[in-house]
């Protein structure tokens, strides 16, 4: 049992369509009316996060399962055609502003503490960013961070070249317990235990040439990674952080298009964000 307030943070990880457990888990939140103050969150954590802050229920499962199945958004032909495997201009164009509107007015309302992790492409570092009045820069930010390297274009916010914040932090916490957030929940979208066993691999110059520090990050992200994970549980066995993860053995891809696995994953994260609601309220 853990008292949630205004000191308690919320950490959303990013996990392309694995994320759908996240949306289970927020959509379980929103059905018991909890909310936290302070969120930090990354990719397919923000997109997530955002339907969420904006208090719309089923808007993420929608998008990712429902809408998936209809839209077949993500494939080979969208890279060639956009230079991303996610179809983009229907995810951050068509979807918020017309298929499935996103509702701005609540979200500006709460999202000066939504912060939503980029990698700036020139210093190779993490930039964490909120927006509370432009629409358009909102959608900038979250397509930057949802924009995977290698099969994504590099996505300009405020004029910086940026791409997907888990490059470099794939799970905030840092940022969140340097924010004044003594205790964390961290919604993950790997099974406890689970590391990245690949490789590591220099990136050779020509790809991202003008981008150097980017490409020395994206030479040891499994590294950081792994690390970001062994501290995850270093702090969840010291009680400072409570997790949300996934209990069943995952078989979701980060790049998946079978529907039913989508489904069973959304219900394992609503049961077990219903459960921690619960618990907690």
């Amino acid at each position: 049992m853990m008292k949630i307030n205004g000191k308690t943070g919320l950490v959303l990880e990013g996990g392309g369509m694995r994320g759908v457990f996240t949306s289970g888990v927020l959509d379980a939140f929103m059905k018991h009316n909890l909310y936290f103050k302070y969120i930090v969150a990354v990719s397919a954590g923000a997109c997530n996060g955002m339907s969420y802050v904006s208090r719309q229920p089923r808007r993420a499962r929608v998008s990712n399962i429902d809408y998936l199945a209809r839209y077949r958004y993500i494939g080979l032909r969208h890279l060639v055609t956009q230079g991303c495997i996610f179809d983009q201009e229907l995810l951050y164009d068509k979807f918020p502003n017309e298929l499935l509107p996103f509702d701005f007015d609540e979200y500006f309302k709460h999202s000066q503490s939504f912060e939503m992790v980029t990698t700036n492409c020139l210093t190779g570092q993490a930039m964490y960013l909120s927006e509370a009045h432009d629409r358009q820069r909102s959608l900038d930010i979250v397509k930057a961070s949802s924009s995977l390297p290698f099969v994504s274009k590099i996505v300009n916010v405020d004029g910086l070249p940026m791409l997907d914040g888990g490059i470099v932090d794939s799970i905030p916490i840092h940022r969140a317990i340097e924010s004044g957030h003594d205790h964390n929940v961290v919604i993950l979208t790997r099974n406890k235990g689970w590391r990245d066993t690949g490789k590591d691999r220099k990136v050779p110059a020509f790809i991202y040439k003008n981008y150097p520090r980017l490409r020395v990050a994206l030479s040891h992200r499994l590294k950081v990674y792994n690390a970001q994970m062994d501290l995850i549980d270093r702090l969840e066995a010291e009680g400072r952080i409570t997790c949300i993860r996934p209990l069943r053995p995952m078989e979701v891809g980060r790049i998946e298009n079978d529907v039913m696995k989508l489904e069973r994953l959304y219900e394992e994260g609503f049961a077990l964000g219903e459960q921690f609601a619960q618990e907690n309220l």
